[in-house]
């Protein structure tokens, strides 16, 4: 626990002083603190410690560990299939991987039975990687404005995934790129759209990704330490 806290505290730190150095307000970051392979037991710990927004990658994991963690909220970070949207409609507060209008439209007739929306952010592919899911940066407006007309889902946001570099200065222009399109799609004032978060940055790029304007973060293994 001494080290969880530790932990915790150090990304605190870091929050504060990349959102000093580039002029924010450090309350604006939020942590989402990956639990992915992390015991239930470990993740209640990390909710006392005062994390409160936790972040599963695979609904598997997430629906096991809901009912066993209280005093948090769950957002699911992973890619989500279609098959599994009726797992979690009732758990997440909020999807930072939409990535498809198929996958919209079945979030949005599970919502419609539940009668409220589901939170998302739509996901971008900035660097194009092959091997990433995510919408490519030159078509997520169409996407935005078709995804927009859906009544199950409220867009609050983007995220992307960076590549893994050694150099986190080198990954800057991927959340720079996303930032921008955030700031291209508020111009464009579409209905139910709002671009209040950007998830981006992790254990190893969170700094950069908070000056170019992240509000949400995903932190693994820098709280709970490397997986197994």
């Amino acid at each position: 626990m001494t080290d969880l806290i530790s932990n915790i505290n150090d990304i605190r730190e870091d929050i504060r002083q990349a959102a000093v150095k580039c002029g924010r307000d450090p309350a604006e970051i939020e942590i989402v603190a990956v639990t992915k392979t992390v015991p239930a037991e470990t993740v209640r710990e990390a909710v006392s410690a005062g994390l409160r927004i936790l972040g599963e990658n695979r609904v598997q994991e997430l629906t096991a560990k809901y009912p066993l963690v209280e005093g948090a909220e769950w957002h699911l970070i992973g890619h989500l299939q279609r098959n599994k949207v009726k797992y979690i409609t009732d758990k997440v507060s909020l999807l930072h991987s939409l990535d498809s209008i198929a996958l919209a439209e079945e979030i949005d007739r599970r919502m419609h039975s539940l009668g409220r929306p589901m939170d998302v952010l739509v996901q971008v592919n900035i660097a194009e990687d092959p091997n990433k899911y995510g919408i490519k940066a030159d078509q997520v407006a169409e996407f935005v404005k078709t995804a927009a007309g859906l009544r199950g889902i409220r867009i609050k946001g983007l995220m992307t995934i960076g590549p893994y570099v050694s150099d986190p200065e080198e990954i800057r222009p991927v959340f720079r790129e996303l930032r921008e399109l955030a700031e291209q799609l508020k111009t464009m004032d579409i209905p139910g759209v709002e671009m209040q978060h950007l998830s981006m940055g992790m254990s190893n790029d969170h700094t950069v990704a908070i000056e170019e304007g992240a509000t949400l973060i995903r932190i693994g293994s820098a709280i709970f330490g490397t997986r197994k």
